[in-house]
């Protein structure tokens, strides 16, 4: 089964550069919303190096309809010459969340200032 929706997962080198990218993505409306979650170490080799480093993990959430823009945009903006950006198939879920997330991608009316928050 296939939700039409995608989660995205993308790190960050700190707090700061996380939230400004999830913002951007966001304000967009390339992602309905992002989560940024510190104290992620990656290791990994870049060249021929072993390395280790502090990062932060953002977690969007998009539509199917959205995803390859939002993967564009992100790659554009960040920090990194290649930054993991993973896109993660959403099987099912809670319809009233799928159908929120797939409404503030695609321009409709489900959010709205007097909802309860999402994430």
């Amino acid at each position: 089964m296939d939700s039409g929706i995608r989660t995205v997962l993308m790190t960050a080198p700190d707090r700061e550069s996380g939230e400004s990218l999830a913002t951007d993505l966001v304000r967009e409306r390339l992602a309905a919303c992002a989560n940024v979650i510190g104290g992620v170490t990656s290791v990994y080799w870049w060249g021929n190096e072993l390395e280790r480093t502090q990062e932060v993990l953002v977690i969007l959430k998009t539509s199917e309809a959205r995803v390859d823009e939002l993967v564009e945009r992100a790659a554009s903006l960040h920090p990194y010459d290649v930054p993991e950006l993973i896109v993660l198939n959403v099987e099912t879920g809670y319809r009233p969340y799928l159908d929120w997330v797939r409404s503030e991608t695609t321009g409709g009316e489900i959010g709205s200032k007097g909802e309860s928050e999402h994430g």
